[in-house]
């Protein structure tokens, strides 16, 4: 694996849950996988009045907390990690403070012989994003002179299109579109790569993804949980934003997207870009056929009580924020004209699951039997499971065994975790790693953000009109039944996963 180049890695926000929980424990571990540079440094930044030592101490209790329990020199290697911490208090809205955050690291850059190379890690609200970047470049820490300068910025990217025109063209006024690392973690799963890898390595696949042999294409997100105590945000953000806008269209563009003539980062976002730019129009008027928003309600899970949406804290108790959303639309180029893509996503849903699901086309005329003694004409399916359970899972037709020819379907399944003798970094590890190196592949370019805006944006405009109904359905189940009314001839449904990826015939772990 390739070393990055010396740097020291800013992070803004660094008293906060997420670099406490993840990017820490994340940046701890690439170093056991010697996968940091030789000369390295953090420079935790923010409003909190902390020393080096106080840092150090906070950083140390959350690796012993958070950080991999399985390995050996445990403690000896979390105190040896934590000497490349720093800390700095600055009030990051004032620019005059820059002046002090440059001057130190300057010091850092000597001490640790790290270069002027920075990568900068917003772990702020979104609301800072342009207050930092501006600052920054107020004193020339913006500018890729001795030294490369990186941005990373957390979703969500934008709270609509007006919104993210507006971001992205506020730090566009500091930064080059080229340091700018928009992070979406979800492109950091090893599942979600192999996505490319199982259609572009493989004869067998790319052959038949296309319009003649695929039936439909169905992406679910569903999380079992409810809001966690992050009501105040999710109430005015919704599954939509939350979910769909970002993460689920990441996952179409992989999908649908065209071979890249070459595996480096603006040959792959060129073709996602294409595909975001080839989604048919959904009109204002056209969105109660189109899509399904639901919120969940009061319910009993597994002999428990659940809380309604709107009972939890820090929720409206009139909110008509979506905790459900289902989607149908098409793809409008060669490759997939006429063939639906249905996406869904939903919380307090019966487990926690996502997954694509190809659904191929029946073979034209049945001269077998099912077990059932009926001439089905099912599709064969292509599951490709991003988390839990995370593999591959092939349905198939074969022959019965004895007299006849009977058929009944089976599955062909491959699991990650039978490659235990390799390291799978987690999706923080992978995507700091790449920025590092300046490999931004797995990262959302500014037009890609803006093509998906645009695309739920006529979405949004219908739901503020509140004329297209916010369906109920009950805590634990798989959303309103309106959702099924979106499959076209009515034969066919979603798929039901459950956390088992195979056997899900014979019994649903949930």
């Amino acid at each position: 694996m390739k070393k990055p180049e010396s740097l020291v890695l800013v992070i803004f926000g660094a008293s906060g849950d997420l670099n406490y929980r993840k990017l820490i424990p994340a940046i701890f571990e690439l170093g056991n996988q010697n996968m940091l540079p030789d000369k390295f440094s953090v420079l935790g930044v923010g409003r909190s009045k902390l020393t080096d030592s106080d840092f150090r101490v906070k950083m140390y209790n959350g690796l012993k907390e958070f950080a991999r329990k399985d390995l050996d020199d445990r403690d000896e290697l979390i105190d040896k990690f934590c000497e490349k911490l720093y800390y700095q208090a600055i009030d990051t809205k004032d620019a005059a403070d820059y002046e002090t955050l440059r001057t130190r690291l300057k010091t850092i850059s000597k001490h640790s012989e790290c270069d002027a190379n920075y990568l900068y890690y917003l772990a702020t609200p979104p609301s800072m994003y342009e207050v930092i970047a501006k600052n920054l470049a107020s004193v020339n820490l913006n500018c890729n002179e001795n030294g490369w300068k990186r941005l990373i910025i957390e979703k969500p990217f934008g709270y609509d299109l007006e919104t993210a025109l507006a971001l992205n063209h506020q730090l566009l006024n500091y930064f080059d579109e080229d340091q700018l690392y928009r992070i979406d973690h979800y492109l950091g799963k090893e599942t979600v790569q192999n996505i490319m890898v199982t259609r572009f390595s493989n004869g067998i696949f790319e052959p038949l993804w296309n319009r003649n042999y695929i039936d439909r294409v169905e992406i679910t997100s569903c999380e079992s949980i409810g809001l966690a105590g992050r009501g105040g945000y999710y109430d005015g953000s919704g599954a939509l934003r939350d979910m769909l806008q970002n993460h689920l269209m990441q996952l179409v563009g992989l999908v649908a997207m065209e071979a890249p003539a070459t595996a480096e980062s603006n040959s792959i976002r060129n073709e996602t870009l294409k595909v975001f730019q080839s989604l048919r129009r959904i009109h204002e008027e056209d969105v109660p056929n189109c899509v399904v928003r639901g919120q969940y309600m009061s319910s009993q899970v597994q002999g428990e009580q659940v809380k309604g949406y709107r009972e939890e804290e820090g929720v409206d108790p009139e909110s008509r924020t979506e905790t459900f959303a289902a989607m149908k639309f098409y793809i409008d180029n060669w490759r997939w004209s006429g063939v639906p893509f249905y996406i869904r996503t939903g919380k307090r849903m019966p487990t926690r699951v996502t997954e694509i699901v190809i659904h191929f086309k029946p073979t034209p005329h049945r001269i077998f039997l099912k077990k059932s003694g009926l001439r089905g004409n099912e599709g064969n399916e292509l599951i490709i499971r991003i988390q839990p359970d995370e593999g591959l899972l092939l349905k198939y037709e074969m022959k019965i065994p004895g007299a006849g020819f009977r058929s009944q379907r089976v599955n062909l399944d491959f699991h990650y975790s039978s490659l235990q003798h390799d390291y799978i970094p987690e999706a923080y590890e992978r995507l700091l790693h790449d920025c590092m190196l300046g490999d931004s592949t797995l990262f959302q370019r500014g037009d890609a953000v803006e093509a998906s805006w645009r695309f739920v944006e006529p979405i949004l405009r219908a739901w503020k009109k509140e004329e297209v109904p916010l369906h109920g359905y009950p805590a634990g189940s798989w959303g309103p039944t309106a959702a099924a009314e979106l499959m076209e001839d009515g034969k066919k449904n979603w798929r039901f996963p459950c956390k088992n990826l195979v056997d899900d015939g014979m019994y649903c772990e949930l």
